[in-house]
């Protein structure tokens, strides 16, 4: 594995990884979408070849399946890279950046939201079903079953085949409670919450390089988390939710590990 020596041996930077390391959803492309939009959102911010390893290698990927991901993240028009004499830097496209930043205040937001405009909206079975599906591609709209969403925001255009109730307050059965937050995503939550909470204050030292390894695999795991389900008020969470515990555990250690300025990664330690 490549890691700097300076940097291998910091028992306490490798229980952190060790903790948050999560080999099962260990998507490459995905987790450096979640280190740009942490590391490298701004424009004009780039990182180099070389700090892109040395910042994810201590997450047991190998160098290999760096390039493959960069390869795949260009070709979907998320990164761009360019040489810099014999080096590589790489960078968010446009769109990319305007991605990152559309969700960037529900992954950093210090509180959930809890919006009171509902809207109901239930689709005849066979019929009104594609205007349903694309009603469910809007931010703030989610499916409660094949015929029915819920969401809030600005009404969506084009519903004249479509039941619409506005609410203003609603009864949650326990069955939409789980159909809202489903098995694995509260158990992803649950498992985040549990290893964030074995995180001790990290120490003074650590190297640029080495908070950007924890700050990605922070933001990636919570990342999956927040972003796989709507803004909620309270009343529609499980019992078993540890959505804001969770928030606050990971804001918390966030602001311990101060984000680094790309410029500084390229700095190798003393």
């Amino acid at each position: 594995m490549f890691i700097l020596m300076n940097e291998q041996h910091n028992p306490w930077f490798n229980a952190a990884v060790q903790q948050l390391h999560d080999p099962q959803n260990q998507r490459v492309w995905s987790l450096i979408v979640s280190l740009f939009g942490d590391l490298a959102q701004a424009q004009g911010a780039q990182i180099s070849g070389s700090a892109l390893t040395r910042i994810i290698t201590p997450m047991g990927i190998k160098p290999e399946a760096i390039r493959v991901a960069l390869h795949r993240l260009r070709k979907d028009g998320w990164i761009e890279s360019e040489r810099a004499g014999r080096a590589s830097v790489h960078f968010l496209t446009q769109y990319g950046r305007s991605q990152s930043a559309a969700v960037t205040p529900r992954i950093y937001g210090r509180t959930g939201a809890a919006p009171d405009d509902w809207r109901l909206l239930i689709a005849e079975d066979g019929s009104g079903q594609a205007t349903l599906d694309d009603v469910l591609l809007l931010p703030g709209y989610i499916a409660v079953n094949r015929t029915t969403a819920l969401g809030h925001g600005p009404t969506p255009q084009s519903l004249d085949d479509l039941l619409v109730a506005e609410v203003s307050s609603m009864s949650v059965p326990s069955w939409l409670k789980t159909r809202l937050f489903p098995d694995h995503l509260r158990a992803a939550c649950t498992a985040l919450h549990h290893d964030l909470a074995q995180i001790s204050v990290p120490p003074a030292g650590l190297s640029p390089v080495q908070a950007g390894t924890l700050r990605t695999l922070i933001v990636h795991r919570w990342r999956r988390v927040v972003l796989r389900h709507p803004d909620l008020p309270s009343g529609f969470h499980p019992s078993d939710w540890h959505g804001e515990p969770c928030r606050t555990l990971v804001l918390s250690l966030l602001d311990k590990l101060p984000r680094p300025d790309p410029t500084s990664l390229d700095t190798l330690p003393g």
